[in-house]
């Protein structure tokens, strides 16, 4: 089996090459980009499994980038791992709606970073640990074409990130089944422990933005308050 392929944009060289150096002897075959620019260029040289984004770049913000990473058709579904300095809570939202699966603020440990990347490619390569899923969900105006990644709202396409996606899936698959966040977590990182919980509502609210006729006020993913969330029962 060929070594899952990582691409790390960051402008600062001793940091880019600390994490590659890492990377690497972790078993990971690594690529460098130092900005947004030459980043586009390897991605369009070779598609990597996982992005490591720095959010402070020198010709665009890593958060521009992952975002129009995640408006393209070919890039969308590439997991996206943010790495920042910048730990307010408003931050880590603002990356996480720019399309980023997931969050990590500097300094980190080596070793939690390689495991939190191992869970999210883990997640990439395997759906089904999500549990025995259906090949095709529809519930209403709601249309899930699990194994060619499609989602259909009242007959219109609707692009979903990765983390999105999956999350889709685990609540649509069994309706009136309450996930608290811990759960919907394990359930998409593949059992790792993650200690931001709340991260799920972030996605939850941009999930709900795509697919519910009012957002405000949602019909499909309801908040069971105080326990987490569930799909609608029919």
């Amino acid at each position: 089996m060929s070594a899952k392929q990582i691409l790390v944009v960051e402008d600062e060289r001793p940091i880019r090459e600390m994490i590659a150096f890492g990377l690497r002897r972790a078993g990971f075959e690594v690529r460098e980009a130092a900005d947004a620019r030459s980043g586009r260029a390897e991605v369009a040289n070779k598609l990597p499994d996982l992005l490591l984004v720095d959010w402070m770049l020198p010709d665009t913000s890593g958060l521009e980038f992952t975002r129009a990473l995640k408006r393209d058709r070919e890039t969308r579904e590439v997991p996206i791992i943010m790495l920042t300095a910048r730990a307010e809570e408003g931050d880590k939202v603002a990356g996480l709606e720019g399309g980023a699966d997931d969050y990590i603020t500097k300094p980190f440990s080596i070793r939690e970073f390689r495991s939190r990347i191992r869970a999210l490619l883990r997640r990439a390569a395997s759906p089904h640990l999500a549990g025995e899923r259906e090949e095709l969900i529809e519930r209403g105006e709601l249309r899930i074409d699990v194994p060619r990644r499609t989602v259909e709202v009242r007959g219109e396409a609707v692009q979903l990130t990765f983390i999105e996606f999956e999350m889709l899936v685990v609540l649509a698959q069994t309706p009136g089944v309450v996930y608290s966040r811990r759960e919907l977590l394990e359930r998409l990182r593949g059992g790792a422990d993650y200690r931001e919980p709340r991260t799920i509502d972030v996605h939850v609210r941009h999930l709900r933005e795509k697919i519910e006729r009012d957002p405000s006020d949602p019909e499909l993913i309801l908040t069971m308050r105080g326990a987490g969330y569930r799909f609608r029962s029919e």
